[in-house]
């Protein structure tokens, strides 16, 4: 397992004046979208998920993050980032509008599309210089396998589905970003690959994270012999105001995006999903899973990765926003968990001129304030708890395309 490096943020690289540096960092992340023709999902005939799933894609990219971040530090960027195709706004989305009309006429008759990859493995390693290059290239695509849209997939749309339907939600259904961070901490919860063994994930309960029920999670592997804390990726479920998004809180989601052990925020605007991972001024910066593309078989040694890494930046008015979101950090040790809190809880001070801040981390338990735990059980996939609130936050009017 690689150790994660300190680096600078997007906004930082802007800052700096380097363009090229920006396109890469943020062409550097992982990027999910709608795809097409990949294995039918179980209990349905779907073979893409265009049109509903692009919640799950902005979970899934911010979870990618995460484990970026994890395995190979904020530092790192991928040396083939800049030589992505730049595809601009208006070619981008008449192109997707193409190919979804054209998958479902591919459908009919039985043609599928075929593509040769124009990175390989096998070039892309022959430029590194040294081992660990090689060994964050390797990493590098053994994230984005997990991904992939085939039912082994980790965390795949097949597997995020599975686990959905404990809170009711089935495949063709619209999940709101609450629903997908409690979809993503169970999926990393039941992941069994031993390279995930020393990750996992806390969500947020009514706006309050319980920071000794985080602690608990990161020291549950020192019963089992390990001696090192778990990462931890923190998710919070907020709402930025009431049926629309108050500019109030516009600092503090600045705020929050500048810090380096942000993951992003599954967010949007009203009917569509968005994965936020800077901002410009009073923009926000982000990634749009919104673009049909085809099913990418990543079981192969060589598959291509081009269309998991994002050409074209997109930014939004943060006014346009819709207030329901999940914002999301990483913590590698109990320490900085506890200095991620410290902070933070000085920013919601600061940024809030309400009464009560966006969201609080707490000493304690959840149960020492009466509320009841959230450990499953271990033959159920959510407790009576968790299934109880996921089924509240799946009637939210976040409603996605």
């Amino acid at each position: 397992m690689l150790t994660a490096r300190s680096g600078c943020t997007i906004e930082d690289r802007v800052i700096a004046g380097s363009v090229e540096e920006f396109r890469k960092d943020f062409i550097s992340r992982i990027w999910l979208t709608y795809r097409e023709e990949f294995p039918p999902i179980e209990g349905s005939t779907l073979t893409t998920d265009c049109g509903w799933g692009c919640t799950l894609r902005t979970g899934q990219m911010l979870l990618a993050q995460g484990l970026v971040l994890h395995f190979l530090g904020r530092a790192w960027t991928w040396p083939d980032a800049l030589n992505i195709e730049n595809l601009d706004s208006e070619s981008w989305t008449s192109h997707t509008v193409k190919k979804f009309t054209a998958s479902f006429e591919t459908s009919l008759s039985g043609e599928r599309e075929i593509k040769t990859p124009t990175i390989s493995l096998k070039e892309t390693i022959g430029k590194y210089s040294d081992d660990r290059e090689v060994q964050n290239e390797i990493c590098h695509r053994k994230i984005v396998s997990w991904f992939g849209d085939s039912p082994w997939a980790l965390f795949g749309l097949h597997q995020l589905i599975e686990y959905g339907k404990k809170s009711g939600k089935k495949a063709g259904d619209w999940y709101g970003p609450a629903v997908v961070a409690h979809i993503l901490r169970k999926a990393v919860e039941e992941a069994r690959h031993p390279d995930l063994q020393g990750i996992t994930v806390y969500v947020a309960q009514d706006c309050t994270v319980y920071s000794s029920d985080v602690i608990d999670k990161q020291r549950a592997s020192v019963t089992s012999g390990n001696a090192d804390d778990k990462a931890v990726i923190v998710l919070v479920p907020v709402r930025l105001g009431g049926e629309r998004t108050n500019t109030d809180y516009l600092e503090f989601v600045k705020g929050v995006l500048s810090l380096e052990y942000c993951v992003g925020i599954i967010g949007g605007k009203p009917k569509q999903s968005y994965y936020f991972a800077g901002f410009q001024d009073d923009s926000l910066i982000y990634m749009d899973p919104h673009y049909c593309q085809s099913f990418v078989d990543v079981s192969i040694k060589d598959f291509p990765l081009e269309t998991f890494h994002c050409p074209s930046p997109k930014k939004m008015s943060f006014r346009k926003m819709d207030p329901s979101c999940t914002i999301g950090f990483y913590c590698r040790t109990v320490r900085d968990f506890q200095r991620t809190s410290e902070e933070i809880t000085k920013m919601l001070k600061m940024s809030s001129k309400e009464k009560y801040p966006l969201f609080t981390f707490v000493h304690g338990h959840s149960r020492d304030y009466d509320f009841a735990s959230t450990t499953a059980n271990e033959e159920d996939f959510f407790s009576q708890d968790e299934e109880r609130r996921l089924k509240r936050f799946s009637t939210e009017e976040f409603v996605l395309l």
